[in-house]
């Protein structure tokens, strides 16, 4: 006989940011990645998330350049592909950096991983941080990385997945074309600087999140690094509305931080039907 209670709703999926100090040692780095994502399936989480640079983050481009290669040439992948595996998780890498799959350029490059193992996606990073900041730092990528040419959407257990790294964050176009693309959620892998994070990264987070309707998932590098660098962290999830849901504070005595939030259908639909941007966008279709 067919029960006449209902069936409760299935838990939403839980999205772990996995919040780094990455240095310039890889081997280091992917004990540590192995560890977290070890934490992240005992808690229940469908899917982690690494800051961008997880692999590798050296500024020292003489002495990195042992250790990138073509993607078809780089143990990295790989090795997160048998994590992937081994703890039954979803994964999206962060970035890491590698060489362009033609020329002597690099890019800086993500890969979503399903938890068989098999990479469900790719990203390069589309704009490049040559910037001379208030406080005299000066960055350079384009001097060495080749930005991507194409936009990335993905299918995830945390629903469909939009990719972006870092310093993308400050390009709204590109997180509108990626809603146009059927993003629910998308990822913002990052190492922000001090300066930049305490004056902008809370807030481009929320405005994205509020602009499209979309969770906003940002797993950051935090603290002093190898390299001599310093970074903001504060990983953040924010919801569709534009509040932040989850947030590392802090970087422990550890070398990482587990930061874990559900992403729910019902707050992507509740936000996109209290302000529905897209019809909006139809009805006043005008020339600017």
């Amino acid at each position: 006989m067919a029960s006449d209670t209902a069936r409760p709703p299935a838990p939403a999926p839980v999205a772990a940011l996995v919040q780094m100090t990455s240095g310039i040692n890889p081997a280091a780095n992917l004990e540590t990645i192995d560890r977290a994502l070890g934490e992240a399936a005992a808690a229940g989480a469908a899917m982690a998330f690494l800051p961008e640079m997880s692999l590798l983050l050296d500024r020292d481009r003489m002495r990195s350049a042992a250790h990138i290669v073509r993607e078809a040439d780089s143990p990295w992948p790989a090795a997160l592909q048998a994590m992937a595996r081994r703890h039954a998780i979803w994964l999206h890498s962060g970035s890491m950096p590698l060489l362009a799959d033609a020329g002597d350029r690099r890019v800086n490059r993500s890969h979503v991983i399903a938890a068989d193992g098999s990479i469900r996606a790719r990203y390069d990073k589309i704009h490049m941080f040559d910037v001379t900041l208030p406080s005299g730092e000066n960055w350079t990528e384009s001097s060495a990385y080749a930005g991507g040419a194409a936009l990335n959407v993905v299918d995830t257990p945390i629903g469909r997945l939009g990719l972006s790294i870092c310093y993308d964050l400050r390009f709204p176009e590109l997180y509108r074309a990626l809603v146009d693309r059927g993003a629910e959620a998308i990822a913002v892998p990052a190492a922000f600087t001090v300066s930049t994070g305490e004056a902008h990264w809370h807030l481009l987070l929320r405005a994205r999140a509020v602009e499209t309707g979309c969770y906003i998932l940002a797993a950051a590098q935090a603290g002093a690094h190898a390299d001599g660098r310093a970074t903001y962290g504060h990983s953040l999830t924010v919801d569709p509305w534009g509040a932040v849901v989850a947030e590392a504070t802090g970087q422990p005595g550890d070398d990482y931080r587990l930061c874990l939030a559900p992403v729910r259908r019902d707050a992507i639909d509740r936000a996109r039907g209290a302000i529905p941007l897209a019809r909006s966008r139809e009805i006043r279709n005008i020339e600017l």
